[in-house]
């Protein structure tokens, strides 16, 4: 009986010569260890030609475990280090430290600028406004927290003037340690939040955690500090938003009645207002207005 040469056989047979390769490249290489650290002896019959160095030399210059300090164990590993050298008390950082710190005071500084300044009260302000003027979106979002970033700056300069030369600059002197720095730096802070905070906030977050307060900024913990000015941010900002909504409640309630008596009772008396609101915005110098109110709040 005649026999054929089926793909099952060609497989069978591919799969043996590639085995027999493997066998033949592997046979004769033997690896082993010696006493001496710095060799190491390997017995093959075949080198490429491209390789560097010899059989007998390694590519490390120390072996592992032969580091005797500190200072050994630093140069080995140069490249995964992060170090905090005080000098005799002058408290500086290396680079990788200074990057780690700036990239966390990134992350967290949308949550300060908005909890711990004046920010919360200057954009529901300038919010107010747009929408008392029913301009939708004009101004733009962006431009509005632009000038509030702008207004938060101009208020709080002096804040920060004293956070950086009471603070920073004697840290960087080494006359304060990080500790006193915090605690320097958080000064200037909790009396810009306590001035423009209600007793009757910070008594009710007292009682809350049931502590005894004596009326002293000193006693009050920051966790109850930034809830009460949180507070009362919000309350000034809805307080002025309702003043800026009267005289244009004013105006559509004047349109309303005009188009009723009438008989245009199918428009809407938003569209017709929004333009007299606009004119006496314009004419009131309505953005200086705002603006001038909102920043007089902060120092009066």
């Amino acid at each position: 009986m005649k026999k054929y040469f089926s793909g099952y056989h060609l497989a069978k047979l591919i799969c043996l010569l590639m085995v027999a390769g493997i066998l033949y490249l592997s046979w004769g290489e033997t690896a082993f260890a010696t006493d001496n650290v710095s060799t190491a002896v390997t017995d093959t019959p075949y080198r490429d030609s491209n390789l560097t160095g010899t059989s007998n030399e390694r590519t490390n210059i120390d072996p592992p475990g032969a580091s005797d300090n500190a200072d050994d164990l630093a140069e080995m590993n140069i490249a995964n280090t992060v170090t905090v050298t005080y000098n005799n008390g002058n408290g500086s950082v290396n680079g990788a430290l200074r990057i780690l710190l700036i990239l966390t005071l990134i992350a967290i500084a949308p949550s300060l600028i908005i909890m711990l300044t004046s920010f919360t009260r200057i954009i529901i302000v300038l919010h107010f406004t747009r929408q008392a003027l029913n301009t939708q979106t004009a101004p733009p979002n962006t431009v509005l927290i632009g000038i509030a970033l702008f207004l938060t700056f101009y208020i709080m300069q002096p804040t920060l003037t004293a956070v950086y030369t009471e603070a920073v600059l004697p840290f960087e002197a080494g006359e304060l340690t990080q500790e006193e720095a915090l605690t320097a730096a958080a000064a200037p802070i909790r009396q810009f939040m306590y001035g423009q905070t209600q007793k009757s906030d910070v008594n009710f977050f007292m009682d809350l955690s049931r502590t005894e307060w004596n009326g002293e900024l000193d006693d009050i913990p920051i966790s109850v500090l930034v809830p009460a000015f949180i507070i009362n941010e919000l309350r000034q900002a809805f307080i002025i938003g309702f003043l800026i909504y009267i005289p244009f409640i004013v105006i559509d309630m004047v349109v309303a009645s005009t188009l009723m008596s009438m008989g245009m009772m199918m428009l809407p008396p938003t569209t017709i207002s929004m333009p007299f609101k606009i004119l006496l915005f314009v004419l009131a110098d309505g953005w200086y207005l705002v603006i001038k109110g909102v920043v007089e709040t902060f120092y009066y």
